[in-house]
This record gives structure tokens, sequence and C-alpha cells, in this order.
């Protein structure tokens, strides 16, 4: 697969200049990175999120590998669809997929498959890319989309993804690509988001999956961040810091019809 962009000009600037501009004042490079297993970050335009995707992204060391969960806003392709050989193209350059952890985690589950059709025309990937790319241009990936939502399955493939990032035995970032509740008022929409950060937070991801569902919170990449909750504890996990949390009204002015955005990193 070469995936081309196809969100550039939209939600984020369409030229490499352009791109690298916005990319610097909402990256810190100044800042002290530490080591991770996993971030969570938003993918909504950069007028809105970006900020803080760039103020969490900021705190981490981008290793070499990256294996990014997006949720499935086309309804198009398999429940864990993976693609496991070629490039993605941002304005910034190409990046490698990383075909020896793709086949691994191919060949370690029933569950995920080989499936480009999720990926066509999905922006929850290509919005984390710039930001990784520009703290780590050596950077390769394995994006998987996932629109499962049955817990018992989401435990299995979070554990299978553990066991082949301990198998490739090179230092493999896990990055969760998610927005919050979706265009209801801020208060409303903020009170139900800090439920599901505290669980997230609690590295809990049973709970998530019920407070999310019990509470009808919109937050559209559940799917993508209990996997990698159940991934985190399978690899050791023992923390999670919640680095920012915003809604478009903030951003916008508008507070009655909001999108949530939190940013959370996981040690």
């Amino acid at each position: 697969m070469d995936r081309k962009a196809i969100v550039a000009g939209h939600f984020y600037p369409k030229t490499q200049e352009s791109l690298k501009k916005n990319l610097e004042q909402l990256i810190d490079k100044t800042q002290v990175t530490k080591d991770a297993l996993a971030v969570i970050m938003p993918h909504a335009g950069y007028s809105y999120s970006g900020a803080i995707a760039g103020k969490t992204i900021s705190q981490i060391k981008v290793k070499d590998t990256a294996i990014i969960l997006g949720p499935n806003h086309t309804g198009l392709g398999m429940p864990y669809s993976l693609v496991n050989e070629g490039t993605w193209t941002t304005p910034l350059g190409k990046i490698k997929i990383n075909q020896e952890l793709a086949d691994l985690l191919l060949a370690n589950s029933e569950h995920i498959k080989n499936d480009e059709t999720s990926h066509v025309y999905e922006h929850s990937i290509e919005v984390e890319l710039p930001f990784l790319q520009y703290l780590n241009n050596a950077i390769n990936i394995v994006p998987m989309i996932i629109s499962d939502f049955n817990i018992k399955y989401l435990q299995i493939v979070g554990e299978q993804i553990a066991k082949a990032i301990k198998t490739y035995s090179q230092p493999t970032l896990i990055v969760a690509s998610t927005d919050m509740t979706h265009y209801e008022p801020h208060d409303q929409a903020k009170e139900k988001d800090l439920k599901a950060i505290d669980a997230i937070l609690e590295l809990d991801p049973k709970k998530l999956h019920s407070v999310v569902t019990e509470n009808k919170i919109s937050m559209c990449g559940l799917a993508p961040v209990t996997t990698t909750l159940f991934a985190c504890k399978a690899l050791g996990a023992t923390k999670a810091e919640l680095i920012g949390y915003t809604t478009s009204g903030e951003l916008s002015g508008d507070y009655d019809n909001v999108v949530g955005y939190a940013g959370i990193v996981i040690k």
C-alpha cells in the first residue's frame, strides 16, 4: 500500500513548509522527554486539537517504531485491519510500514487481518503522523484500524500486540488515536470525559469500557484506547499521566456543541 495524504490541507497544512511551521508552534522541543509505552492523542484538525497533541507528544521519546491504533469513522473493512507493507505519505515525506512487526502481529492473531480497505479514507492515523515524523524522521509504523467493541476480543488483541512487541524486541511505541465526547454542551462533555479519563489513568480497560458504555460517552476511539490499555498492562505499565484536556468550545467560543480532546502518556 502506498497511502497518500487525504486530509492534508483540511485537518493540517498541505505543504511541507507550512506544516513544519505549524508543528514548530505546537511542539515544545525544549521539553525533557521520557520513555513511554504508549501515548493517547486526539486526531481533529490541528487548529482544534493540535495544541493538546503537540503538548502530549513533546513529553516523550518518539521511538523508531510505532504501532498506531485508530478508530474506524468510515465503516469500511475488517474489525482489526492492519496494513503490513508499503508506505504512508504526508507533506513531510514517506513513512515506511514495518513489515517484520506487522507480520508478527498477523501471525500471532486470528483476529487481526491484512486489510487496506479500512485505511484508504480514514483520517485517525494520518493526523498523528506529522507529529511523529517531526520528532523522529526515521520512524516506521504499523497502522491498525479497530472497529470492534467486544471487550473480550479487545483484550485478546491487546495482549497479542504486547506479545508481538516482546518478540520483536526493539523499542516500540503504541499510539492510540481518539477524540472524546462529540457534539454536546461543554460542561456536560467535560463531566463525561473526566469519567473516561479517570479510568484510563487507573490503567483499567474494563472500567473504561463500562464507563463509556454506561454513560453513553461518544468517545470515537474507545476500541483503540481499550486495546492499548490491555497491551500496556501486559507490557508492565505502572502509571498513566494526563498531559492536557480541552474542548473545541474553549477555542471556538461555541460552548453549546463541543468535541473533547485529551492527551495521556502511559509509562
